[in-house]
């Protein structure tokens, strides 16, 4: 599509004699043809041209000089400080340290609350009770009357949980889908854990920044507070199950080495195999980022699942499991299982593995997953584990015989272990977590109540505008005090609390780190906690977790440290200093900006976690204090075009219930009011933001007398002025009433990466700040929808002194119409210097292209409007390549740890289908209803109706994302070529431009001779593009260990541990009575 670039209408034979007299004042003969020289000194003129203009414009809407110069009248009144970095990180994590210290002390209470509670209950097997159910609460059936286990519950919408209906004075009990909700141990552990009710609320009243408050019993029932009511999904199951989320079983359990032995011998075939790999999995759910694993299948040989990991053991995070699952579907039944040379190839593997090192170093346990058994092997035991019994044998019978169920529960018992039965998919999670209450008995022995915090997860019930939360865990395990109890190590269930990881980022004053500065946290296994560059969820609105959110690496944002020394410093718990130059991508990824990063790490006591601060050198290390009294201060607070950083905290109104509802200014004036002692506000922050409210304010009279000229801007090509400090403060100024604005997003909660958030200042401040002092910087903003590219944005930053070391007080800027933008360029493009007034050369003759681009490559003007917004590379693939050869840009390679690829798929896995816990539980129930029928023909029925359920998934094809790596470009311009000019050979015709740098701002015009076909040059892009590893690479990234820190308590025998309760075989009649409750559960929802 063409454009008008000049707004005149030229005749034709006027457009005939400037062609004319162009060609024959500048046409000359190249090598192989003939070319346009392109006169330098032209485009500087247009360039200088269009250079004044716009730094006149934007100097004069924005007010730059104006708070240059107020802020010069305050420069003895301020006083520079260098920031003591190792001082910050220090102070910011005795903050954090407070702060979880309340939430584990609030844990505690629990905990006793709940072993005294137990302590005086006896247990009655006939016990009724009617509990709140969190499914079934107001609910009521045909005749209005409530369900049973139901009744009135009066809920209340809170702004603390996100609007959420919510009773604070009642807690609700979830069950299971496939657990009985009125069995008999559920209803006297909800009867004793009701005492925990007070405890929730009195927890409230204390820390009002505590969320959600719950207990999760090993019988499998969850309480949590505040009540709230849970939605069955589509299918009227709720999937959640406490005893299997991380936080339970790191408070339950110690680290563990585990391998898992799984039988693959012809007898396996069917059913069984299926049963088999849906234990495997369900026993992966159970293993967390501390533990080590490896599974190995045997007939008459060994087979490890994953062959390149032959020998070792690897950590059980979510990226290893999730491949092991993959192999898990590959196994096939056939030939004579040999367990002996299993059991040998296990405890060989568990002792050289412990003996590197580099594994928990604590429990090591090996899990049987088999048909049978024809032998007690206790030879092998005999052999490898007697007498200490290091390693417990956990053997899962699977399927109905129970012929060999001696043989496999003696091993069971001979080594402190546990033998559970598994006859049908329905059977499966109950017992595979018997296994956690046997590892739990040491410690609960010791009555060790270890804290423990999870790394992060997303918690989707509450979301903070930006789609859901970022979480942390503080958990406490609940012990059975009774004295003839002591020696089984009763655990009676995990207390914990959730902790929103943006209530870390409020203990950090962002205005102390600098434009570029931030802070982050990683846990004990280097994986992040929080960091601005961790990106956990994408898709529509991105609400999607990717698949690895919770354990991306230190190493995979920061990557610039090849040698890992700033994440194993941090791992290790050490206080210290790094620094290194950092390419940071922003702006979507689009554009870089290189940095020199100087970190400061230290150890938050009492967790697993390590804080670091980053500080960018330059004026980045400094900041200034300014001094005004209150009342001038709040005076020019108070001013309608003034705001404060929503995520920043000024003063911490969450404390209190009744300081909830106040807006940060408001808080601002009740805490210098001194009528509000309960409210704690960041003194020194309060002080600054005072002095930039008096510094900015005669912006908003010079902006508004801009506004009364109506001619001073006839043309509303300028619709907005702002500006930004390093307080948080922002001036906004409308030159158009709102319904007239171009982009609406602009400087709006939408356009997150444009206002200041708690772990970063607004794109154009930051890009401000990097250019030359009072220079501006334009760009195009790259926001989602096309109609984004109609505006441009010029900012610039404002130095407090004339110096190198200089802070950044503030940055200001404009919202413009591109329209007016451009049109601005092809008027300058107009101009030239001839005498006679007739111009050699114009961006209108047809053998000419002109482009406007910024210092990263993107196309701002363009004849083709439709470029708009491109990168120069992908429409002038041969000129830029030239330029990257002169010099004149440079290309940085960035890598991305955390992308998604697309790849297809022919055909969905029914094997990996029936590994979700609940599409195999429907299958268990076809199955077990093909059972009543018929027995003999077990396995064909079981194969028909399975086919059915899987044939349409087997049909379709689809595409889908998987995390990978990737490499991809980006560009920028090399600050000391201003000009330069470039010839390109095209098969002999020689393409010839001139790029000029456009005065203080950070653009280039760029005139390219557009004669020649240069086709065989291919568009230089910016995709990114997988970075591919063979398999000896993969094999080796599989293998890789990184640094680790082990947890400090290890509890893995117990010498009054009474290890002969171990497990029974599971009676068939009873698990089909429990399979069709469950059956009708699901099928008839109350």
């Amino acid at each position: 599509m063409q454009v008008d670039r000049s707004g005149v209408l030229f005749s034709a034979g006027s457009t005939w004699l400037l062609l004319l007299l162009s060609t024959l004042s500048i046409g000359v003969t190249g090598v192989g043809g003939t070319h346009q020289s392109i006169p330098p000194s032209v485009v500087k003129l247009w360039a200088s041209a269009f250079g004044g203009e716009m730094k006149s414009i934007s100097a004069k809407y924005s007010g730059s000089q104006l708070l240059q110069k107020k802020y010069k009248e305050f420069e003895r009144a301020v006083r520079v400080e260098e920031i003591d970095g190792l001082r910050l990180v220090k102070r910011l994590a005795e903050n954090m340290e407070e702060m979880f210290h309340k939430k584990a002390q609030a844990m505690k209470r629990l905990v006793e609350a709940a072993e005294e509670a137990h302590l005086q209950h006896e247990e009655d097997p006939n016990l009724q009770y009617e509990y709140f159910n969190a499914v079934l609460i107001n609910e009521v059936d045909e005749e209005g009357n409530s369900v049973e286990l139901g009744g009135e519950f009066i809920l209340h919408p809170n702004d603390h949980f996100n609007n959420l209906s919510v009773n604070l004075n009642l807690s609700v009990v979830q069950v299971p889908t496939n657990m009985y909700n009125k069995d008999s141990a559920i209803v006297n552990g909800v009867y004793w854990s009701e005492a925990l009710n007070k405890v929730f609320v009195d927890n409230f009243e204390r820390d009002p920044s505590l969320i959600w408050q719950y207990f999760g019993s090993a019988k499998g029932f969850f309480r949590q507070y505040p009540g709230i009511k849970w939605k069955p999904d589509e299918h009227g199951v709720i999937a959640f199950d406490c005893r299997n989320r991380k936080w339970y079983i790191q408070a339950a359990t110690s680290p563990k080495d585990v391998v898992i032995l799984v039988d693959v011998s012809g007898s396996m075939k069917g059913l069984r195999l299926t049963i088999a790999r849906q234990t495997v999995s369900s026993i992966l759910d159970t293993l967390g980022d501390d533990d080590f694993f490896n599974i190995i299948a045997y007939n008459e040989e060994l087979h490890y699942v994953e062959p390149c990991l032959n020998g070792t053991l690897v950590q059980a995070d979510v990226t290893n499991k999730d491949h092991f699952r993959e192999h898990l579907d590959k196994l096939f039944a056939q030939g004579i299982g040999m367990l002996d040379i299993a059991l040998t190839e296990a405890f060989n593997l568990l002792s050289d593995f412990n003996e590197t090192g580099r594994g928990s170093e604590c429990s090591q346990a090996i899990m049987l997953v088999t048909d049978g058994a024809v032998d007690t092997y206790d030879a092998i035991f005999a052999k490898y584990n007697w007498p200490e019994r290091k390693v417990r044998i956990f053997p899962y019978l699977i399927g109905r015989e129970s012929a060999f169920a001696e043989n496999l529960k003696w091993m069971a018992c001979a080594n402190k272990g546990y033998f559970t039965q598994i006859s049908t998919l329905a059977d499966v999670q109950e017992n595979v977590m018997e296994y956690l209450h046997v590892l739990s008995r040491p410690k609960v022995i010791d009555r060790e109540h270890d804290t423990v915090w999870t790394e992060a997860y997303i918690d989707s019930t509450l979301e903070d505008g930006q789609g859901p939360v970022l979480m942390t865990t503080v958990a406490m395990p609940v012990f059975s005090t009774k004295n003839e109890t002591r020696n089984r190590g009763i655990l009676l269930g995990v207390v914990g609390t959730d902790v929103p990881v943006s209530e870390l980022l409020k203990t950090i004053p962002k205005y102390k780190l600098g434009i570029h500065g931030y802070a982050f946290a990683i846990t004990n296994n280097g994986y992040i906690l929080t960091h601005p560059d961790l990106r956990p969820l994408y898709g529509d609105g991105k609400k999607r977790r990717k698949p690895n959110y919770s354990s991306v690496d230190l190493s995979e944002v920061e990557w610039e440290d090849k040698e890992d020394t700033l994440r194993n410093a941090m791992v290790n718990r050490k206080t210290g200093t790094f620094s290194m130059e950092v390419k940071k991508s922003v702006d979507k990824g689009k554009r870089v900006l290189i940095l020199h990063n100087d970190y400061y790490y230290t150890d938050i006591k009492g967790t697993p976690f390590s804080l670091g601060v980053a500080l960018s050198r330059g004026h980045g290390k400094f900041f200034f204090r300014g001094n005004v009294t209150v009342e001038e201060g709040l005076h020019d607070l108070e001013h309608p075009d003034v705001a404060l950083a929503d995520e920043w905290t000024y003063c911490n109104t969450d404390e209190h219930p009744e300081h909830r509802y106040l807006h940060q200014i408001e808080a601002i004036k009740l805490y210098l009011s001194g009528h509000e002692p309960h409210l704690h506000c960041d003194k020194e922050l309060i002080q600054e933001v005072l002095f930039d409210a008096v510094v900015t304010a005669p912006l908003e009279a010079y902006w508004t007398s801009l506004v009364l000229n109506k001619s001073e801007n006839s043309d509303k090509g300028v619709e907005i002025a702002y500006l930004g400090t390093r307080t948080g403060l922002s001036r906004i100024n409308l030159f158009v009433v709102p319904d007239e604005l171009t982009s609406k997003d602009f400087l709006t909660a939408e356009d997150r990466e444009g206002v200041f958030n708690a772990d970063h200042f607004p794109l154009w401040y930051k890009r401000a700040a990097e250019q030359v002092p009072g220079t501006f910087v334009y760009s195009l903003p790259f926001n989602t929808g096309s109609e984004n590219k109609s505006v441009v944005l010029a900012s610039t930053a404002i130095q407090l002194l004339d110096e190198r070391k200089s802070p950044i007080a503030a940055a200001v800027g404009i919202q413009m119409k591109l329209e007016f933008f451009q049109k601005k360029f092809w008027t300058a493009s107009r101009q030239c210097a001839a005498l006679d007034g007739k111009c050699s050369i114009s961006c209108d003759d047809e053998n000419i292209n002109c482009y406007l681009i910024d210092n990263n490559g993107f196309i701002l003007v363009a004849e083709d409007y439709t470029l708009t917004g491109n990168f120069f590379g992908e429409a002038e693939g041969a000129v830029m390549n030239k330029l990257l050869q002169m010099g004149s840009f440079k290309r940085v390679t960035l890598y991305d740890y955390q992308a998604l690829c697309w790849v297809y798929s022919e055909s969905s896995d029914s094997g990996r289908t029936l590994l979700d816990p609940y599409f195999a539980f429907f299958s268990a129930v076809k199955w077990i209803l093909t059972e009543l029928v018929i027995f003999l023909v077990e396995f064909n029925l079981y194969s028909w109706w399975y086919s059915d359920l899987t044939a349409k998934a087997q049909r379709t094809g689809r595409t889908m994302q998987v995390p990978c790596d990737t490499e991809y470009p980006a560009f920028i311009s090399e600050r000391t070529i201003k000009e330069n000019t470039g010839n390109i050979d095209c098969d002999g015709c020689i393409k010839s431009f001139v790029i000029q740098q456009i005065p203080s701002s950070n653009l280039f015009m760029v005139v390219v001779d557009n004669k020649c076909d240069c086709s065989m040059f291919e568009p230089i892009t910016m995709d990114p593009i997988e970075i591919m590893y063979n398999e000896s690479l993969k094999c080796e990234r599989l293998k890789m260990q990184k640094d680790r820190r082990r947890p400090d308590t290890c509890h893995p025998f117990h010498p009054e541990e009474n290890s002969m309760e171990c497990g029974g075989a599971v009676n068939l009649t009873q698990s089909l009575v429990t399979t069709l409750l469950c059956l009708l559960v699901a099928l008839f929802p109350r």
